[in-house]
């Protein structure tokens, strides 16, 4: 069981001579102490390596979507963790599932099976109530199309102060908060122009200035560059790099966009509804990073690629990896030589 926030747990009975259980109304001194060595998947022993802080994890998530005539099964057991302050892309080819999962994190949708970690907090086991709260305060978005992100009838500046009339603050304080997030997207000099006398990249720097309005702990961004060319593209690959830096909030970014690959810590690569490759930032390339042009960017290995193991120990291996080793059939030779797996025809 994944545990909830401490917050939120005040009463925890724990039967140590078997395994942890919660009992409401119960009460141990010792809870707290255990408490903090459980997080997201089990319960690790002081031998183990030091648990990374998540705040995302996704256990087994499956979904189906269903009509009449056919299923279609958009994620198969996918199962993914995402550290605290980590900027990730997901890119995938349309049909990959990654709307879909985007969606679930956003708490928008629910899963045909499976679970989904958030803080801590099981996002499925909350009520209604507690999902429009969460989409509310934990999590801000930022969609392709700007008329999702922006009210065409208010400037720049009150479409990033409308979120913060729900927090009760005044006047004053709205519209220097508001400031302050434009400015810090560099989008200030637009405060009082509306959606329509701004470019497509304007508006969604706008956009992202919204989304942060609220301080969520998670920004979520679908298509953010798919309506915009390719230097506006970069500029706002840059903003969120920098928002990432300056107040360390986590960043997932769905993408069909590679380009996106240069500029990001991990790209998680999501096909037929599971996670197939991952690609890790080299710290060398981190370090340049700050110094590098866009141009020459493509220029430089920025990323070591890595297959993923599910929890059945089962890999994914990808058509055109498959091309390249001659394997056209459902069958292959796994052998284990001077310590490497080998996979053949």
């Amino acid at each position: 069981m994944y545990p909830q926030n401490n917050d939120e747990m005040n009463n925890v009975y724990l039967n140590n001579e078997t395994q942890a259980e919660v009992y409401a109304g119960e009460s141990n001194e010792g809870a707290d102490e255990v408490l903090t060595n459980i997080y997201n998947e089990k319960i690790v022993d002081e031998s183990d390596a030091p648990v990374k802080d998540n705040i995302l994890v996704c256990d087994g998530l499956v979904k189906i979507y269903k009509t009449d005539d056919v299923e279609v099964l958009a994620l198969q057991g996918l199962e993914l963790e995402i550290e605290r302050g980590e900027l990730v892309a997901i890119i995938g080819k349309s049909g990959s599932g990654k709307s879909t999962l985007l969606n679930m994190i956003g708490g928008l949708e629910k899963p045909t099976a499976g679970r989904l970690y958030v803080d801590g907090h099981d996002l499925f086991a909350m009520s209604e109530k507690g999902l429009v709260e969460y989409r509310r305060k934990s999590v801000g978005f930022v969609w392709q199309n700007s008329g999702q992100n922006l009210f065409p009838y208010f400037t720049a500046l009150q479409n990033v102060e409308a979120p913060l009339y729900f927090d009760h603050m005044s006047q004053k304080a709205r519209r220097e908060k508001a400031m302050g997030l434009l400015k810090m997207i560099g989008i200030d000099h637009r405060a009082n122009s509306y959606p329509a006398q701004m470019s497509g990249g304007e508006q969604q720097r706008v956009a992202i200035a919204v989304a942060l309005a609220h301080d969520p702990k998670i920004l979520l961004a679908d298509e953010p560059t798919g309506a915009v060319d390719s230097k506006t593209s970069n500029m706002i690959q840059d903003i969120f790099r920098k928002i990432n830096e300056e107040i360390g909030i986590t960043i997932i970014i769905v993408t069909h966009d590679l380009s996106l690959a240069n500029k990001v810590s991990r790209v998680i690569m999501i096909s037929d509804g599971k996670i197939s490759t991952e690609k890790i930032m080299k710290e060398k390339y981190r370090q340049q990073l700050d110094n590098m042009t866009t141009e020459s960017l493509a220029e430089v290995e920025s990323h070591e690629e890595y297959s993923i193991l599910d929890k059945a120990r089962r890999v994914q291996i990808s058509q055109d990896a498959l091309d390249m080793a001659g394997i056209d059939s459902n069958k292959v030779r796994v052998e284990v030589k001077d310590g490497k797996i080998i996979i053949s025809k």
